[in-house]
């Protein structure tokens, strides 16, 4: 006799799921001038699933769903992490979507439907409720990108996306295949049993393996699964490209602490060595490439891929502690995101995208305080103390010269230092050349207060860092035992 499974884990999900859809039913019957009310549901859909989260905590890890979803603590912190993200992301973004006839519902839901992906990957303990969670997010991604029907580079940037998400899909699932050939099973605790029995063929499980840190790696956008991130980051419309920049960071490094850190953990010395090899890639092309950038958005894509590159130095790190690290990591890079891609919608306006670097000359004339905002962001980003930025590339090198890899941290290193130079040269755009545009910064009062604490946060969490780096800590030792 089956046995009714137990929805209290997945409310948050289950609630948000019931929200987003009447947030897209009541959308049909509202019209043009009052078009903003769907911005406030959105953001009241968003926040009523963050008090779901934060009101009931569990301590022990709770399965439901024939054990295909676990609700626990490590879930649940980046369950809020991501749903504050696009609460930012709502904010920041208005204006920009309202000026460029995009404040629709379909802007709205595209983006609550991709967190709700995001949500069911956080906390999937299967293979399929991992995919499934994936490919939710992936598809509404798709479907942003190329929210701006009437623009050739939002299209383009779209097929590309779509094309190598489906063949980074078709990898994953092939991956998954093998191991689950091995083993007999899809649950992640079954499978690392599996392997851990030593019963599984090793070469079977080796090439499951690669095709699974394959279709990984490109979720995650690292080298050389990396070439959509500059089409997609600079085709986008800018409130998408801070969407795709931020939110699915935090999921897609979930997503590689359920799959190696649990389910994979046996071939731990296998996938290592791959992540080693992916991470001094990532680092060294991403830090490279981006110095020849003049467009900024192009230039915080292979920022992206080189940080992307740092985050797996605390996953190869197959630690605790490691893990604790790179989510600490991705956490402070979507903060640092946030703030730069929201520098870059304050300053865009009707017919005009902010996103050369030309465009932020002069920026401390113009409006100092803003100036201020994007120097301790830049200054995050290039690791310079004492920013969050810092304490983040600490934590991760921490963690992989504690596992033994000692070369990999003075390359890291080195990497970085090179790294800092495309960050100070927006700075020295903004403190030391003549403006070229002086035309009046705009933006809403909330926006403007939220860039300001999202600024000041960065400094904040860099001056005291250890209650964030305690929390990820304390998640990842209650969930990963």
């Amino acid at each position: 006799m089956s046995t009714i499974p137990n929805f209290a884990p997945a409310a948050a999900e289950i609630l948000l799921l019931a929200l987003v859809s009447l947030v897209l039913v009541i959308d049909l019957y509202i019209d043009q001038a009052r078009r903003a009310l769907t911005y406030y549901l959105s953001q009241g859909t968003v926040l009523l699933t963050v008090l779901v989260l934060v009101n009931h905590v569990n301590t022990a890890p709770v399965f439901t769903f024939s054990n295909m979803f676990v609700d626990d603590t490590l879930g649940r912190v980046l369950k809020v992490l991501v749903l504050l993200t696009v609460s930012v992301v709502f904010a920041y973004g208005r204006q920009y979507a309202e000026e460029r006839d995009m404040l629709k519902g379909e802007f709205f839901s595209l983006i609550l439907f991709a967190t709700l992906g995001m949500m069911v990957l956080i906390s999937a303990n299967h293979f399929l409720t991992l995919y499934l969670g994936l490919e939710l997010l992936a598809l509404a991604q798709y479907a942003l990108v190329a929210l701006q029907r009437d623009s050739a580079r939002a299209t383009e940037a779209a097929m590309k996306y779509f094309v190598l998400g489906a063949l980074a899909s078709g990898l994953l699932l092939y991956g998954m295949s093998m191991i689950y050939g091995g083993t007999g099973s899809l649950n992640l605790q079954e499978v690392a049993q599996g392997l851990a029995s030593g019963r599984v063929d090793h070469v079977v499980a080796s090439v499951g393996l690669v095709f699974i840190v394959a279709g990984l790696a490109f979720k995650l956008g690292v080298v050389p699964f990396h070439m959509w991130i500059p089409d997609v980051y600079e085709g986008a419309p800018t409130a998408v490209t801070l969407f795709i920049g931020s939110a699915p960071k935090i999921a897609g490094v979930a997503f590689f602490v359920r799959m190696l850190g649990e389910g994979l953990a046996p071939l731990a010395h296998d996938w290592q060595q791959m992540l080693v090899l992916l991470a001094v890639v990532s680092m060294a092309l991403g830090n490279i490439t981006a110095i020849a950038q003049t467009n900024l958005k192009r230039m915080l894509a292979y920022s992206t891929i080189s940080h992307m590159g740092f985050v797996l130095l605390g996953i190869l790190a197959a630690t605790q502690q490691g893990y604790a690290a790179a989510t600490f990591y991705i956490s402070t890079y979507t903060l640092m995101a946030l703030g730069a891609f929201g520098v870059m919608l304050l300053l865009s306006r009707a017919g005009f995208e902010a996103e050369q670097l030309n465009d932020y000359k002069g920026l401390n004339k113009r409006n100092p305080w803003f100036a201020l905002i994007m120097l301790l962001v830049m200054i995050s980003m290039a690791g310079i103390p004492p920013s969050v930025g810092f304490f983040a590339k600490l934590s991760v090198l921490r963690a992989a010269l504690d596992a033994g890899y000692t070369w990999l941290v003075v390359v890291a290193v080195l990497l970085s230092l090179i790294g800092a130079f495309y960050y100070l040269r927006v700075i020295k755009l903004m403190y030391m050349d003549e403006p070229e545009d002086t035309s009046p910064i705009g933006g809403d009062l909330d926006v403007r207060v939220l860039l300001s604490v999202n600024g000041l946060a960065v400094l904040l969490f860099g001056i005291l860092p250890q209650p964030l780096l305690s929390l990820f800590n304390h998640a990842v030792v209650q969930s990963l035992r």
